[in-house]
């Protein structure tokens, strides 16, 4: 029984640092084309190893964005998310390098093309991108300038 409520409050404990850390997170709006795309931004360190684990729900065109201080070869994985995903590779020029489609709760890491340098991750539902005629070469708008 003592191990069980441990288990329990811990995992209390785990949510609650979660929603604390969403409720800081700063939100964008962006553009892909004619749609529009709630962004939250993950900017900081700890904001970017965070992502969207431990969330089960996300809005339709609700997404994340990563934004990295220098354009470099990215990779990102699924730790801990249970969220199917779709990740843009996007340079600073806000052009699209790469797509990939990532699977809930796997460690594989899913990385932008070593040809470009990338600036910006955007993750959004498993084929948001596709579903939408989003394709490498198009610009994502209104990116967070370089800090």
């Amino acid at each position: 029984m003592k191990n069980s409520l441990r288990c329990l409050s811990l995992s209390i404990a785990v949510l609650a640092c979660a929603s604390i850390a969403q409720a800081q997170t700063k939100s964008l709006q962006l553009s892909a084309g004619m749609h529009l795309i709630q962004a939250e931004l993950a900017a900081t360190e700890e904001q970017r190893e965070q992502g969207l684990m431990y969330r089960d729900k996300m809005p339709p065109n609700a997404g994340m964005l990563f934004v990295f201080g220098n354009p470099s070869t990215q990779c990102m994985w699924m730790k801990n998310t249970p969220l199917p995903l779709s990740v843009a590779f996007i340079d600073a020029s806000g052009k699209i390098v790469n797509i990939e489609d990532m699977q809930p709760h796997t460690l594989d890491s899913h990385c932008s093309t070593k040809t470009v340098p990338v600036r910006y991750a955007l993750e959004m539902h498993l084929g948001w991108f596709k579903q939408r005629n989003i394709k490498p070469g198009m610009s994502i708008g209104n990116l967070p300038a370089a800090r």
